[in-house]
């Protein structure tokens, strides 16, 4: 653009111009951000302290910063468990907005040495800020349990739509409208550096109007710039070749398993294993390591593409995993009616819309019950750990609540001092018609009549 801020020197934005031509990176604007910084951190900061925004700012802050408790929710039916423990719905009761309430059972979680695994997932949640990821509100904790307060997805998850909706699979169409979306929630953890590692139908949550989310990221992982990692982690029949062989890694076992994904979407049954098929986990690792899957007539030609690219044994060979990431993916003839721009702005219609008045989801009584942990007891020594997991509100998602439910509009109208904020100030209602006076009762059909008749002639 021609304009520019006249706190920027002209030279500096010559030498911006200069490097943009030769070769742009992203420290390109790094000493515009810096001079622009210095000027906001003076003048128009002090004005802004003076000003009415500020003490809004400070109000919500304050309000933001309030204890969460389970007082603070009202409690619903169990959705489901986890691994530590139960999923439910549940209310906040400020806004009546609803989420997924999930608990990890203390005695449980230190019965099985899982106070990282706990944290990890905790602290990886409130990193990620995506549309295709659920995403963490709350923390808080009872005597019993630690709780993450989610998205609520009440569509239920891919592996009931998968076996449960008629014949097992998708059509192509529904199919890689949800590997687009899997794509972009891939690309997000990891602009963030995280691998997910578990990449499987149960873990794909479908909200109320069709998008889906990843959810359960108890055992991804971020990994720090240039580094690798190596762990044996995952679900048999998911997890990649390089994976089961306990080699070093980045990024690719989620490739890997987005082929899977796409795979048993389309053919009803995963590439490695058939559907409810009883084999020891052995065999199903040498299948992964040295079998070809088949491909039935299901498959068009490009979805049998993309599934062969990201289900190449050899990492270095399989797509996602060269330089470009995530757009490399996006750019497989498979999703070329795929706009990935409007999809990112939630500007896509799903194939499917969940019903309502359906529970996509087991019976309450078929949820199988956690037996009683014996032989824990929890002491002081855990309270470093509980400090570390229950931090209350995390603030976007808190922010984003109180704008979608109204209170943003209902909270701060006032300034300090009582009076209505000038910025604040609705403007006049329109005048009622004659259409809303007849048939809120305000008419009087009588030109004579008198006050006590006019009162009983209303409609």
């Amino acid at each position: 653009s021609a304009a520019h801020l006249p706190e920027i020197p002209q030279e500096t934005v010559n030498e911006c111009k200069a490097r943009l031509e030769k070769n742009p990176s992203k420290d390109l604007f790094m000493d515009c951000t810096r001079i622009v910084h210095e000027y906001l951190s003076k003048r128009p900061f002090e004005a802004y302290q003076e000003s009415v925004y500020f003490s809004r700012f400070l109000q919500w802050k304050w309000l933001e910063k309030q204890p969460v408790t389970k007082h603070t929710f009202r409690h619903y039916r169990v959705l489901g468990k986890g691994g530590f423990g139960e999923v439910c719905a549940c209310q906040v009761r400020a806004t009546g907005k609803m989420y997924a309430c999930k608990k990890l059972e203390k005695k449980r979680i230190k019965k099985r040495k899982g106070e990282s695994m706990a944290l990890n997932e905790k602290r990886i949640l409130e990193k990620v800020n995506s549309r295709f990821v659920v995403s963490l509100s709350y923390t808080y904790e009872t005597k019993d349990a630690l709780c993450l307060v989610l998205t609520i997805m009440n569509g239920g998850d891919l592996k009931f739509h998968i076996y449960n909706m008629g014949n097992p699979g998708f059509d192509e169409e529904r199919a890689i409208f949800y590997a687009a979306e899997l794509c972009c929630g891939l690309e997000d953890l990891q602009r963030e550096r995280i691998v997910y590692r578990d990449l499987k139908p149960e873990n794909i949550l479908l909200d109320d109007c069709g998008h889906i989310r990843i959810s359960d990221l108890g055992l991804a992982v971020q990994i720090p710039e240039g580094e690798t990692v190596r762990g044996r982690v995952g679900t048999v029949g998911y997890m990649a070749p390089e994976v089961i062989k306990n080699e070093k890694y980045t990024f690719s076992p989620d490739w890997w398993g987005l082929g899977c994904l796409i795979y048993e979407m389309i053919e009803g049954q995963s590439p490695f294993r058939k559907h409810k098929e009883r084999v020891k986990r052995d065999e199903i690792d040498r299948r992964v390591k040295e079998d070809q899957e088949t491909y039935s007539d299901k498959f068009s030609e490009e979805a049998k593409s993309i599934c062969r690219m990201l289900l190449a044994k050899n990492p270095g060979e399989r797509l996602g995993c060269t330089e470009g990431g995530a757009a490399v993916v996006k750019q497989h003839p498979i999703f070329k009616n795929i706009n990935f721009k409007r999809l990112e702005a939630n500007m896509l219609e799903p194939p499917f819309l969940p019903d309502p008045r359906a529970v996509y989801c087991k019976d309450v009584l078929d949820i199988e019950q956690f037996s009683t942990v014996k032989g824990v007891n929890l002491d002081t020594t855990d309270d470093d750990f509980y400090s570390k997991f229950v931090t209350g509100c995390v603030s976007i998602p808190w922010q984003n609540e109180m704008i979608e439910t109204g209170c943003f509009e209902d909270i701060n109208a006032c300034e300090t001092d009582g009076t209505v904020s000038p910025d604040r100030e609705k403007s006049p209602k329109p005048k009622r018609g004659f259409f809303h006076r007849l048939f809120s009762g305000e008419v009087c059909f009588k030109s004579d009549c008198s006050d006590d008749e006019q009162e009983s002639s209303r409609l």
